[in-house]
């Protein structure tokens, strides 16, 4: 299946790159001759045979369409239970909350992040997942209140995810808090989050509805249109046409989001390679979202997105993800993880 589904991506960009080049070549040559160069034909076939810009786009699109249907036949088809995706409401009585925040060089940040969380109702635990930052991080969060787990060494983001996920899972929270240490999210929609639990196994957080987002946020045309492009494309991996509903997901890179823990237990083997703490994707910070969620999906369990507040970063990105160059490159990875996964 992912030796299929590579064969289609790549045979998508050349086609589009041909559409591209052929049309452009066409439009020069319509220029130059008028509209005589295209239809050279006595009906509607014969213009299409005359026409080099219809004829290659033809043959293009409809090997495209052919690539297409062969995925959907070829797919990984989610196995969806009719029980278990439709309103199904099981309160969780006493709510007990760890919030995981990975941190690298967040002096800046860290203090206040820690204390907006701590001040939240049913917040149990706040773990910092330092990631052996060079500055004061690790002073300011003991002092903030946090319980602090420190790496030897810099292993990436995404081990931080997994390092505070098995933290929290030792601990007596029935819901894990995944968090970023810059400031762009608010604590207070963790309230708004905690509700929809009682519904689902996991919340995400959606940073793409502009009223609810600070000016000059991260939010650049790249991130929102390829984060809203990646969102789909996972939704097409896990299609289902009986449960049209079931996957609806709106920004694939949101890290604010809530899991109860008895859903992070049943994924929590994924992560890492068998017998190993070795995760199976690297230390990428760019898939560890989606790969958390497409695990949620697989293991049958129910996803709701809802709409968050998103403000301006405070400090300097680790990841750089807010440049143009960067965003890219971090969405063509995600796309890969699409595919080959």
């Amino acid at each position: 299946m992912g030796l299929f589904l590579i064969v289609f991506a790549l045979s998508f960009v050349i086609l589009s790159i041909v559409s591209i080049i052929w049309l452009s070549l066409n439009l020069y040559l319509w220029t130059i001759n008028g509209i005589q160069f295209l239809l050279q034909g006595m009906n509607f076939a014969e213009n299409i045979y005359a026409s080099t810009f219809l004829k290659w786009i033809i043959i293009a699109d409809s090997l495209w369409l052919l690539l297409f249907f062969g995925f959907l036949l070829k797919r990984k088809h989610y196995k969806t239970n009719p029980k278990l995706h439709y309103l199904n409401y099981i309160p969780i009585k006493e709510p007990k909350i760890c919030v995981i925040i990975p941190a690298y060089n967040e002096e800046e940040n860290i203090g206040q992040t820690i204390t907006e969380f701590i001040k939240k109702k049913n917040v149990k635990h706040v773990i910092v997942i330092d990631n052996n930052s060079e500055d004061n991080t690790v002073q300011i969060a003991k002092k903030s209140g946090a319980n602090v787990i420190t790496k030897d060494r810099n292993m990436g983001y995404a081990h931080s995810w997994y390092v505070g996920f098995k933290e929290s899972l030792k601990t007596d929270a029935n819901i894990t808090a995944l968090c970023d240490a810059d400031l762009t999210y608010n604590a207070y929609d963790l309230e708004k989050m905690i509700p929809y639990l009682d519904n689902c196994d996991m919340v995400l957080g959606n940073r793409m509805v502009q009223i609810l987002t600070e000016k000059d946020n991260q939010n650049n045309i790249f991130l929102v249109w390829g984060n809203a492009f990646i969102a789909k494309l996972l939704q097409i991996k896990y299609f289902s046409i009986r449960h049209l509903g079931i996957i609806q997901v709106n920004d694939a890179g949101c890290s604010f989001r809530c899991i109860k823990n008895e859903a992070l237990q049943q994924i929590i083997n994924d992560f890492t390679k068998p017998n190993s703490d070795e995760l199976v994707f690297g230390a990428d910070f760019v898939t560890i979202g989606m790969f958390t969620t497409a695990k949620i999906i697989e293991h049958d369990l129910k996803i709701v997105e809802i709409p968050i507040t998103f403000k301006k970063r405070m400090g300097v990105s680790k990841t750089q993800a807010d440049k143009k160059s960067f965003a890219i490159k971090y969405g063509l990875r995600m796309i890969w993880y699409i595919i080959k996964s």
